[in-house]
């Protein structure tokens, strides 16, 4: 696995180009830091060889991380679009919404539904939902993530992420073009839903 270490000063911008990683080692902070996302989105996921990359939250600006709250391995942040953000130190503990706690709560439900192909449906459109846009006819999200990814995210194999891919694909539900980073996914698959999010 391949990253970049935070630095341990507090810093007003950081630039992560999109497919770079970040790690935020809670052991090398003594004070609690807060990561604010400041544009594009990224991935969170627990660095842990016995968890193999578990996804716990996606963050898109406005978003914040807390240093206190992770894990003894710490986490990594990975770019899915260019991603910049800020840190501070000194941040006293506070109560109220927390987007890692909301994130991986909503994955959790995920992967609680019986078959892969809810857990995928779910799983799109929470991401259109909290991270994409509609435009015209289609609701766009802004990245893409690998079949092995999705499969983690939905509890299966990188073969089943590929084959119901492969079925939204030629349904005409999602639309991928070798030459962008995006999915055009039909507001009918984002709205019709498992789960209400």
């Amino acid at each position: 696995m391949s990253f970049r270490f935070l630095p341990d000063d507090p810093s007003s911008s950081i630039r992560i180009p999109s497919g770079q990683t970040v790690l935020i080692n809670s052991d090398d902070h003594s004070d609690c830091m807060k990561l604010n996302v400041l544009e594009g989105i990224a991935r969170v996921y627990c660095p842990c060889e016995e968890t193999e990359g578990m996804t716990l939250a996606f963050l898109q600006t406005g978003d914040q991380l807390r240093t206190d709250c992770l894990c003894s391995e710490g986490v990594c942040v990975e770019a899915l679009t260019d991603l910049r953000f800020e840190t501070k130190s000194n941040v006293p503990s506070n109560t109220g919404y927390d987007s890692v706690n909301e994130w991986t709560l909503q994955l959790l439900r995920i992967r609680h539904l019986g078959q892969a192909e809810h857990r995928l449906h779910a799983l799109l459109s929470l991401l259109v939902s909290r991270l994409g846009k509609r435009y015209g006819e289609w609701c766009n999200l802004p990245f893409r993530l690998t079949h092995e990814r999705i499969g983690e995210l939905i509890g299966s194999t990188r073969v089943t992420s590929t084959r119901l891919m492969s079925k939204l694909r030629n349904g005409d539900m999602i639309v991928t073009s070798a030459s962008k980073q995006e999915i055009k996914l039909s507001p009918e698959l984002i709205d019709s839903s498992p789960i209400s999010f």
